[in-house]
């Protein structure tokens, strides 16, 4: 479910499930690295600028407070990959491979 910055605001992304709020920075995450494999630095940043507001939007939710360790260790190390120095190693496939799994745990928790 791609919700617009409209509806994130009008509350709507605080009705998703934390699978749900985490599938949706994963498509801005491969979008993200889509377009910079693709050396469209401009519209890989605007991407990259897109899953970090998502994953503060995830932060502030208050049903998350007990997933706040992982999500915020998920945005430094993010930062790190597309915006600094890479010190944790990431790579595009261990960023794809990660929110993968919460591509299909959102998809199984609808079923």
């Amino acid at each position: 479910m791609n919700l617009t910055h409209k509806d994130q605001a009008s509350g709507k992304w605080f009705q998703l499930s934390l699978m749900e709020q985490l599938a949706n920075v994963g498509s801005e995450v491969e979008r993200t690295i889509n377009w910079r494999n693709k050396n469209n630095a401009q519209y890989s940043r605007l991407a990259f600028e897109r899953a970090l507001e998502l994953i503060d939007l995830t932060i502030a939710d208050p049903k998350n407070i007990n997933r706040l360790k992982e999500v915020l260790r998920v945005r430094e190390v993010l930062a790190d990959y597309f915006a600094f120095n890479n010190i944790y190693g990431s790579t595009d496939q261990s960023w794809i491979k990660y929110f993968l799994a919460f591509n299909y745990a959102a998809r199984a928790n609808k079923n």
